[in-house]
């Protein structure tokens, strides 16, 4: 997601709308700097930024949820869930803005629903996961050759949005030749100039 020119780009890792019109972006991090509070602040930002045209109401903005998902307890209270709301520090009430974060503790088990994802979020083999979805989309993933095709494909585009990311923050620093560009990130110079290109646009 990208809508101002020279801010920050973001890659959701998953990105969906509810029934409700509501929003989600759920994010899956291993390590706690990746679930710094300041990324979720501006992961929900780019979320408004995405789904508030020209011409419409601020209250026409959608309900938001960003959701990180941490390998470890990242506030080590045990907890299986940690809402973020603001709330009137006057009033001591909610602010109601519609903006939602929170963080999903990736260590907890227990026998509610969210115990039992997190449980399959860490199997390797999907006949011990509770989720029968989520073990048929593993076996798929992992079993079927077709799946295998898709999950190498998925990996290759992944590395090759990383390898952009990281040639787009050499561009933006303005102080490497094109060819030093390719030869670090690993991109192809054509590859390099295309996304030059599309920066001075």
């Amino acid at each position: 997601m990208k809508r101002l020119a020279g801010a920050r780009s973001i890659c959701l890792d998953a990105y969906g709308t509810d029934s409700d019109g509501k929003k989600y972006d759920l994010e899956v991090q291993r390590q706690d700097k990746g679930a710094d509070p300041h990324r979720a602040r501006y992961h929900s930002s780019v979320m408004d930024i995405e789904n508030l045209h020209s011409g419409q109401e601020f209250k026409e903005l959608p309900d938001t949820y960003t959701i990180f998902i941490i390998e470890k307890d990242f506030y080590g209270q045990g907890e299986a869930v940690y809402p973020i709301e603001r709330i009137n520090l006057a009033t001591g009430k909610s602010f109601e803005d519609g903006e939602h974060i929170l963080y999903v503790n990736g260590e907890y088990r227990g026998e509610s629903d969210i115990g039992k994802l997190m449980h399959d979020f860490n199997c390797t083999k999907a006949d011990d996961m509770n989720f029968e979805l989520m073990a048929n989309r593993t076996r798929y993933l992992k079993e079927n050759p077709k799946g295998v095709s898709e999950m190498c494909k998925i990996m290759e585009d992944m590395r090759s949005e990383s390898l952009k990311e990281v040639a787009l923050r050499m561009l933006s620093a303005g102080k490497y030749a094109l060819e030093e560009i390719a030869n670090i990130s690993g991109l192809s110079l054509d590859e390099v100039k295309k996304l030059k290109a599309e920066q001075t646009a």
